[in-house]
């Protein structure tokens, strides 16, 4: 049987995040896993018109840091952790989760397909292929329109 004592939730704050996030807590009470709850950021690049980099001065994520302060187990016994990163996310999240030994990534997806992937990327599917654990996606129910 799989032994879940840390759990990793890379959130964005989207609605597939929300879906992980409940899916998360539930896990980390099943199993009294300690929650490691991380948001990862990346400046957006300034260019110059000639196309080289110009370094950005960086502000403190404030804002960032307080939404993500928000996120708080229901459950007061789940034990949790809040990191927030910069840089790349995919590898942002691999390292935390080597870091600290996760049993298990849960994370929401997007669901972007073709071209738009191609072009984007997609930061579950990078985890799933490089995690040091099992990763769980979960994928937020859209409401049909009508």
């Amino acid at each position: 049987m799989l032994q879940i004592r840390t759990i990793v939730h890379p959130t964005d704050f989207s609605e597939p995040s929300q879906a992980a996030w409940e899916l998360a807590c539930a896990l980390a009470r099943d199993y009294s896993a300690r929650l490691l709850i991380v948001h990862v950021y990346s400046p957006p690049p300034v260019y110059a018109p000639d196309g080289i980099a110009i370094p950005f001065p960086q502000e403190e994520p404030a804002a960032l840091r307080a939404r993500l302060a928000e996120l708080r187990p229901s459950d007061q016994r789940i034990a949790c952790e809040h990191f927030l990163l910069e840089g790349d996310p995919a590898e942002k999240i691999l390292e935390l989760a080597q870091k600290e030994h996760a049993d298990l990534i849960v994370m929401g997806t997007h669901g972007t397909t073709g071209l738009a992937r191609l072009l984007v990327g997609s930061v579950a599917e990078s985890v799933l292929r490089k995690a040091p654990c099992p990763v769980l996606t979960v994928r937020a129910t859209v409401a049909a329109q009508t």
